[in-house]
């Protein structure tokens, strides 16, 4: 298969993730006789200082010309300490996602049995989770009506949902759950929030069309406070952009690192894979970044193309890394590899499995 992919490294320890995943990429496309094709392009704070946009359209077209794109993280701390500035980084980031229509964000999150001790929960309680969150991410209160009184002493920010919008999201929540446990819970704050109330309903009226799932609801809040509880209980959960981005923050301390975890950003014209984790600008350039969540959205992003055994060989070679205590300063204060170190690992064990 003759795949081609743009690589958006962005800022921070972007560059030193992606460069890694592109290693293991070009491995396991050596392993299996396929081609990538690598194309490049600017994004976030880099895309600023070069061009003053943190979105280019140069960039755009190249995604647009893109089977995928694997993405790094943006931001930077100068843009952090005025506010008032009127182009950040992060604009880049939400301009992609609805330029290129990445209506559905999946954050798998789950535990590698030699880590298990790292988080900071408790070992009973977390053991087992392996659930999937699908996160709304084109529309609701980060893309809706915003502003500030004249005076500046007051503001809003709106939260806007389509119908079609949560039914697009929600059938990405149901087609997963059929291939899993057939367990999906909606999160929503329908006691208090119109947007909420029609997020129920529409799901409500879904649930006739996949009658083997067990569709469940439930309120933010308490979801919150159950994910630290007992976590195992959830298979598959839908929500809208803001709960989604603070709950798999939250689900990510599970395991341990916010370095370990991969997600997906399906669309209407590409698919975006990206680690979890944001730019760490304390990190960068020092070799120390956890590539591993970078590397599992690799392994994301050959399963959605359908090839499942190249999938299986990443999600294989990370695990023996941790197994054989291959592990960054984030997980190992001491005896640790380094970024470069690990990714150099994993391609080798890639090259050296024997089918």
């Amino acid at each position: 298969m003759e795949l081609k992919i743009i690589k958006l490294s962005g800022d921070g320890i972007g560059p030193e993730v992606i460069n890694e995943s592109v290693k293991v990429c070009e491995a396991i496309s050596k392993k299996f006789n396929h081609k990538i094709i690598w194309n490049e392009g600017i994004v976030g704070a880099d895309a600023i200082d070069k061009v003053g946009n943190p979105y280019p359209d140069e960039t755009h077209n190249k995604c647009l010309n893109s089977d995928a794109v694997l993405f790094g993280a943006v931001g930077d701390p100068k843009f952090d300490k005025d506010p008032s500035l009127k182009i950040r980084p992060e604009q880049g980031l939400l301009s992609m996602r609805k330029k290129l229509g990445l209506y559905a964000n999946i954050r798998p999150t789950f535990t590698f049995k030699e880590l298990i001790d790292m988080s900071p929960l408790k070992r009973k309680i977390i053991e087992g989770t392996d659930i999937i969150f699908v996160r709304e991410l084109t529309s609701g209160i980060y893309f809706g009506e915003r502003g500030r009184s004249n005076d500046r002493n007051s503001a809003f920010d709106t939260c806007y949902y389509k119908k079609e919008e949560i039914e697009r999201l929600a059938k990405v929540g149901f087609d997963l759950s059929m291939k899993r446990s057939k367990k999906l819970c909606c999160i929503d704050k329908a006691n208090v929030l119109e947007s909420s109330r029609l997020w129920r309903e529409t799901i409500q009226k879904m649930e006739s069309k996949y009658p083997e799932v067990s569709t469940t609801y439930e309120f933010v809040d308490a979801v919150a406070m159950r994910l630290i509880q007992n976590p195992s209980e959830y298979d598959v959960l839908i929500t809208s952009n803001l709960f989604g981005d603070i709950l798999t923050d939250e689900a990510s301390v599970i395991s341990g690192s916010i370095g370990l975890m991969p997600s997906a950003s399906i669309g209407e014209k590409t698919s975006v894979y990206e680690p979890i984790h944001g730019s760490y600008p304390e990190a960068k350039g020092k070799n120390i970044a956890n590539p591993v969540a970078t590397i599992l959205s690799c392994s994301m992003m050959f399963r959605d193309f359908g090839l499942i055994e190249e999938s299986k060989l990443i999600d294989y070679s990370v695990r023996e890394s941790i197994k054989n205590g291959k592990l960054t300063k984030d997980l190992s204060h001491e005896n640790f590899v380094t970024t470069s170190e690990l990714g150099d690992w994993i391609v080798k064990n890639i090259y050296d499995f024997k089918f």
